[in-house]
């Protein structure tokens, strides 16, 4: 009798254990930093937008009695509907000025920013150099202090409590100028326009035909810039409009807010003011959503092209 002699495994040894390079350890700390700092700038930016989605749920009663920061007994379409229904819907009514004087303003920002920056970048002419440098000191001249001498202007010329006091002044934009010029400098082929010109197409053909279509991304991102700052300028239609229906939607609704805040028996509008904050963004959302592919790559090509 024989015994099977089973057979034995000897056991595989590790692999060698690849040594790390030298810096790999510094660079892996720094992106573990730059991801723990990346998350707390979200949720420090997403967190008016959760407080704002959870008060809007809520009744007067509960925004005072309950946790801040949870829902409550679910309000949000009573909230709705008093929104546009109070004061015969008048919100409906700012809701459309605001979307007149931004997409108006924007449009003819944009139109104007991208043929300023295409100009600056591509054509030599007496005086471009300081006259771009006086649209660059003007990127840091806030625009609250240019209110009281716009507004000290369009009384003169009897423009104010008119859509045309809002229109007017948001189409100046020396950023968007600034922007355009630099994207429009790598982004435009000399080579391309000298083949236009030899082709017997003229200068404003060949913004429109051949420079525009390249500098759509740019273009995009100049638009939604003076989208949203259209969209929620507060001081200079303050200033600027007297006729409630006139109001865009910041306006509109501090009205609401200070009527909400002026106690002494008026009616508490607390909840219809954050329900009518929160529906106001949603269009600003929406517009970043659909258009983001373009404003990205253009806010991109502005920052690293010189």
């Amino acid at each position: 009798m024989t015994a099977t002699a089973t057979p034995t495994t000897t056991p595989l040894a590790d692999p060698p254990r690849r040594p790390a390079r030298r810096g790999e350890e510094p660079r892996r700390r720094t992106s573990l930093l730059l991801t723990v700092v990346m998350v707390a700038c979200l949720l420090y930016f997403l967190f008016p937008l959760y407080w704002l989605v959870v008060a809007s749920t809520k009744s007067n009663a509960d925004l005072f009695s309950t946790f801040g920061l949870w829902f409550a007994d679910l309000n949000l379409l009573d909230n709705l509907r008093s929104v546009f229904t109070f004061q015969d819907g008048v919100f409906a009514r700012w809701a459309l000025n605001s979307v007149i004087y931004s997409v108006t303003s924007a449009v003819g920002a944009t139109v104007l920013a991208t043929a300023a920056g295409y100009a600056f970048a591509k054509y030599d002419f007496p005086g471009g150099k300081a006259l771009f440098s006086v649209i660059l000191g003007a990127v840091m001249v806030p625009t609250t202090a240019l209110a009281l001498p716009t507004y000290l202007l369009f009384a003169r010329a009897e423009l104010t409590d008119t859509y045309w006091a809002i229109i007017l002044p948001s189409l100046v934009s020396p950023f968007g100028v600034y922007l355009m010029r630099v994207y429009a400098a790598d982004a435009v082929d000399a080579s391309m326009l000298e083949a236009a010109r030899v082709d017997g197409a003229g200068e404003l053909r060949i913004f429109v035909t051949v420079a525009f279509r390249l500098l759509v991304p740019g273009a995009v991102t100049v638009l939604l810039f003076s989208l949203v700052a259209t969209w929620n300028n507060y001081f200079l239609p303050l200033i600027m409009l007297n006729s409630p229906d006139k109001f865009p939607l910041p306006v509109g609704l501090a009205q609401w807010q200070s009527t909400a805040a002026a106690g002494s028996g008026s009616q508490a509008l607390f909840s219809t003011v954050i329900t009518g904050s929160l529906v106001s963004v949603i269009p600003l959302v929406v517009a970043f959503l659909v258009l983001q592919r373009f404003w990205q790559t253009g806010l991109a090509a502005g920052g690293v092209k010189a």
